[in-house]
């Protein structure tokens, strides 16, 4: 007697719990590597306002960075920090820094010089006008690039599964290795 194939939703039900901790790994994922880019990429933006050298090597660097292919990232960081976690945020990390310095860089330096003026005139240090003016008028530029730095790590996090660092990468490797359509689905649904 031939057994009919498992739908979909029924298989998704029968593997809700690794699915669900697949899942929660990925977010986890994306979310610690998007918050040291952030914080990284920030402070790289504010260095470069400050010191307007440096902005062309370090938008320079960034950008070829950028154009390494993710999973060639990935497999650089393996020699340096082995294989699991570790080097899967790091990889993260530095993919998703670009947009972040970019848009932090740019916010800042489209700031109104009126009102950059304006605080000054109030006696405002360097550092006031950063925190008070700046970047408040900024944040919404900065959070562009930190929406496309989470946009590219949740889909750059899934090519993590093959070093040890989970993530719906499972799902879909998996799937691939087992040539099932629905653990593929299970894992790729979700990332997309």
């Amino acid at each position: 007697m031939l057994r009919r194939p498992m739908s979909f939703f029924q298989f998704v039900y029968e593997r809700r719990e690794d699915i669900i901790a697949s899942l929660t790994r990925h977010i986890w994922l994306t979310a610690v590597s998007v918050g040291m880019a952030a914080v990284i990429g920030i402070a790289l933006g504010i260095l470069m306002l400050r010191f307007r050298r440096l902005a062309a090597p370090t938008l320079g660097a960034a950008g070829v960075v950028q154009t390494i292919p993710g999973i060639a990232l990935l497999g650089l960081m393996i020699p340096i920090f082995g294989i699991g976690v570790l080097p899967a945020i790091v990889a993260l990390s530095v993919y998703a820094i670009l947009p972040i310095v970019r848009n932090t860089y740019t916010g800042i330096a489209g700031v109104d010089p009126a009102l950059t003026e304006a605080g000054v005139g109030m006696g405002m240090t360097s550092r006031q006008l950063l925190m008070l003016v700046q970047l408040p008028l900024a944040l919404p530029v900065m959070m562009a690039g930190i929406r496309t730095a989470t946009v590219i790590s949740v889909g750059v996090a899934t090519l993590a599964s093959p070093i040890g660092a989970g993530g719906l990468g499972d799902q879909i490797f998996q799937g691939i290795h087992m040539v099932d359509n629905n653990m593929i689905f299970a894992g790729a649904i979700p990332a997309a």
